[in-house]
């Protein structure tokens, strides 16, 4: 009941607010944080050191830091959906590789956009809606129903249906059959059924999810990324839409997709370590559990 009451204040703030203000109360709460969440800050830390491959504690600190002030902003433009609108988007996103998605369409098997916990993945979805595409994201509810519900709200309002992480197979198969466009993050496993594969350097476990979308219906994946810009602007990028020719053989096939996306995923997270929102150590055994 807390959590849902602090996210309806952060509403207001972000909402009545000029945006300014709002982002100086956020990069406060955030270093906040970051001094007080001894657990949190050393999970990034130890995700930033490795992606970076360096120990030079300066710069794992700033970009640490970092981490903590551009989620807290990624959250103020979350609760800032009810005044997003066309002429907000012309203004703070320039779009790169539209093209690529037009490709992805015209093929006529629905597009799988698989993206990660990088920048404003939620805006992305909203960007994408609001250009005509029927956008179907893929989330996990949160464990609050009050909070899920205000969460699910948030992103119906912009025109993003939502389908919960639990019953996704189905849904996402006929969403792929309509000529939908599905939203995937696909860089953590939730399920604990997912592909070990290397990435950033070590082994974990990344979602099965695109390449069974892929596997199964032919679909194209399009990586795509939201980062976002020194002014607080934000780049989406649609990368070009991978194809795969599958041999026969799904197990591999489905590790040989997602090295294929993880590629895309792991140049943007290297660029971007700041923009990386990972608050747990990522290579850890427990990493992905809930």
């Amino acid at each position: 009941m807390i959590q849902y009451f602090l996210y309806k204040i952060g509403m207001w703030v972000a909402i009545f607010l000029p945006l300014k203000y709002s982002y100086s109360i956020a990069k406060a709460v955030a270093l906040l944080q970051y001094y007080v969440c001894f657990r949190d800050r050393r999970f990034v830390k130890n995700n930033v050191k490795a992606i970076l491959a360096t120990t030079d504690e300066k710069i794992i600190s700033q970009k640490s830091r970092l981490v903590f002030i551009n989620f807290a902003k990624y959250l103020v433009d979350f609760f800032r959906f009810p005044v997003i609108d066309g002429e907000y988007i012309s203004k703070n996103v320039k779009i790169e590789g539209i093209k690529n998605l037009k490709e992805a369409q015209g093929l006529g098997k629905g597009i799988i956009a698989v993206t990660a916990h990088v920048g404003n993945w939620e805006l992305a979805a909203v960007v994408t809606a609001q250009l005509g595409y029927q956008v179907n994201a893929i989330a996990l509810s949160h464990k609050h129903r009050r909070v899920n519900e205000l969460f699910i709200k948030q992103r119906q309002m912009k025109g993003v249906k939502v389908v919960p992480l639990g019953g996704a197979l189905r849904k996402c198969f006929m969403a792929l059959k309509n000529k939908e466009l599905i939203g995937l993050l696909g860089d953590r496993d939730f399920t604990g059924g997912g592909i070990e594969v290397e990435f950033l350097g070590k082994m974990v476990k990344i979602p099965r999810g695109p390449a069974i979308f892929h596997l199964k219906v032919g679909a194209p994946l399009v990586p795509s990324f939201t980062i976002r810009q020194p002014d607080d602007s934000y780049r989406i990028i649609y990368e070009k839409p991978i194809q795969y020719n599958p041999t026969g053989n799904d197990e591999e096939d489905m590790i040989n997709i997602t090295k294929t996306f993880l590629k895309d995923v792991e140049d943007v997270i290297r660029r971007y370590p700041e923009q990386w929102f990972m608050f747990r150590e990522f290579w850890d055994k427990a990493a992905n559990r809930v």
